[in-house]
């Protein structure tokens, strides 16, 4: 039975990748939703990313998880069930645990089944009497927790890595008016967001001297290949990151070296020279945009921390 539901599960996913990829190359301009370049070999370049010396968002959000630790945990008290929403490998919930007062519980919440057992391994490995319940959940949906933190004085909504930057406004208020739904009245949330700076930082850091940004951008033609009856040839597009400015935005593009014809799922695809299908964008914010988009989900900012050079901030809300 299993075996059943993991083939239909890949075959879903196929079917839903190949839509996806219909539509946002006919579109104009071009994009693909950026979910899709989390393959396996994308989420391990992903990882490769965040040890890369221009890439600062992983390390600085980890040094201020570190450094403002007692303060954070002051700030949020004892008895509070963590949900985290997309673990990852869980790595910075391990990090938060260990400095909160007495956490009550620890709930990640993710589709990918497989992504939630390494976080909730990781954590339990850490906290061997630690309340470990994962939740397998869409969690841009609302969804239900259940009694799975029974117990538990407060949630504690977490959501790291400055994620909420890959939300236009419109979606990162919906997403956080759903996930204070989602929790208990009287929430918080932790919330990791990257801070707008340099543009020489900001495009180094999406598009790295090693080329391991370009490889995990220029994989998603590759899984289109693979996975959508594609025919990309990946050596006639380049990878490029470039700062919208009106935005407030990175964007991240795959630009045609000349003109192309492609062929994905049987349709057919013309590319000029120079154009580019938008993969992936990443919002930046001042302190006073974060504070107007959390306000309008219905959110308190109630305080801020960041690192001395002002690189990223990790925000408590109150609901």
């Amino acid at each position: 039975m299993s075996g059943a539901v993991s083939r239909d599960a890949a075959s879903s996913q196929a079917e839903a990748l190949r839509a996806d990829a219909l539509a946002g190359l006919a579109a104009s301009p071009k994009s693909l939703p950026c979910k899709w370049l989390y393959d396996a070999e994308g989420c391990r370049l992903f990882e490769a990313i965040t040890r890369l010396s221009e890439y600062y968002p992983t390390r600085t959000e980890v040094r201020i998880l570190h450094e403002s630790g007692p303060d954070i945990a002051d700030a949020i008290g004892p008895g509070a069930a963590v949900v985290e929403f997309g673990p990852g490998d869980g790595t910075k919930a391990v990090q938060l645990l260990g400095t909160l007062q007495a956490p009550a519980a620890y709930l990640p919440v993710d589709i990918a089944a497989e992504w939630l057992d390494a976080a909730a391994a990781r954590v339990s490995a850490a906290f061997p009497d630690l309340r470990v319940r994962p939740v397998v959940a869409d969690f841009t949906l609302p969804f239900d927790l259940g009694g799975r933190a029974a117990g538990s004085r407060t949630h504690l909504g977490f959501f790291p890595g400055s994620t909420i930057g890959n939300f236009e406004a419109r979606e990162a208020v919906a997403f956080l008016s759903r996930a204070r739904a989602s929790l208990r009245p009287g929430a918080r949330m932790l919330l990791g967001a990257d801070l707008v700076k340099e543009t020489t930082v900001l495009e180094a850091a999406y598009d790295d001297a090693a080329g391991v940004t370009a490889a995990f951008d220029l994989n998603l033609l590759a899984r289109l290949n693979r996975e959508a009856g594609a025919d990309f040839d990946l050596a006639s597009f380049r990878h490029e990151a470039r700062w919208n400015a009106r935005l407030e935005r990175i964007e991240m593009h795959l630009v045609a070296r000349h003109a192309a014809s492609v062929m994905v799922a049987g349709h057919r695809f013309r590319f000029a020279a120079g154009e580019s299908i938008h993969t992936e964008s990443s919002h930046k914010y001042s302190p006073d945009r974060l504070r107007a988009l959390a306000e309008a989900a219905g959110w308190r900012p109630v305080r801020m921390w960041t690192d001395p050079e002002q690189l990223f901030s990790v925000w408590l809300l109150e609901s």
